[in-house]
């Protein structure tokens, strides 16, 4: 549709408002995680096989990275693929991958050569039937309401100063962490390397949602630790963010080596 990539945020703050986070982070895998390397580099058959039908929404994508000993580390990883004739024998395996066990093929990063680690690596279309930040503020909104109706001490929870407050700052941590969102995207869009202020998004983000489901949550009493509510539920859901696709350890040394103060590995 020739669509640059501000749409992939309008769309993502959607999925936000859906109340949980296993959908969006499936929507996510298909959208943005499986299919970008195959739309920009793959051959026109790779895409009539793998693609089309995976937008038209018939099949479902997934992206094969983590390893036991790989996760993180990405250039650690085991699986190799080694060409015989027209296809390729791989062997190895993966885990932590979303949608596995659903989808109809996979984006695998396997070793394909015996270069450095870091240059010797192919993504590959594996079909998979061959043998072998809308949310914070919802939560934050859903707390506001829960506590100006539930009463302790004849007042309404929401009447205390430190939760008032407390809401007031979390409201305005989301603001700027969507400010900081939208420059990258509009940096990126301008043609330039987003890695540094991609690695600071995404760092802030998995803080900022522990941040609010954990203050939140606390502002619920025992009900927020039920099933019932949403709070509980993103409270687990979205401590994936500072894990999955990247941990914040490792989102902080690439902003490190940005700013030339990440120490050099001794010889």
């Amino acid at each position: 549709m020739g669509l640059d990539f501000s749409y992939n945020i309008a769309l993502a703050q959607e999925l936000g408002s859906i109340r949980c986070g296993g959908i969006p982070m499936a929507i996510g895998v298909q959208a943005v995680m499986a299919t970008p390397a195959l739309t920009r580099f793959g051959s026109d058959e790779l895409k009539k096989q793998f693609l089309v039908p995976t937008i038209a929404g018939d099949f479902v994508a997934c992206l094969g990275i983590s390893e036991a000993g790989a996760g993180s580390d990405v250039a650690n990883i085991k699986t190799t693929a080694v060409r015989k004739g027209d296809e390729y024998v791989i062997n190895g395996g993966k885990m932590w991958t979303t949608s596995g066990c659903q989808a109809d093929w996979m984006c695998l990063l396997a070793n394909t050569s015996e270069g450095p680690r870091h240059q010797n690596k192919s993504l590959i279309c594996l079909p998979m039937n061959l043998p072998v930040l809308t949310s914070l503020e919802t939560i934050i909104q859903e707390t506001i309401d829960y506590t100006r109706q539930r009463k302790v001490f004849d007042q309404s929870v929401l009447h205390n100063q430190a939760v008032h407050f407390r809401l007031a700052e979390l409201a305005t941590e989301v603001e700027l962490l969507r400010a900081l969102l939208y420059r990258t995207v509009a940096l990126y869009v301008e043609g330039n390397d987003v890695t540094k202020f991609a690695s600071m998004t995404k760092l802030k983000a998995g803080r900022l949602a522990r941040e609010v489901t954990d203050s939140c949550l606390q502002f619920w009493g025992g009900m927020g630790f039920t099933s019932e509510v949403l709070v509980s539920r993103f409270y687990r859901d979205l401590r994936l963010v500072s894990i999955g696709g990247g941990t914040d350890e490792i989102m902080l040394s690439i902003i490190c080596k940005y700013m030339e103060t990440l120490p050099s590995k001794q010889q």
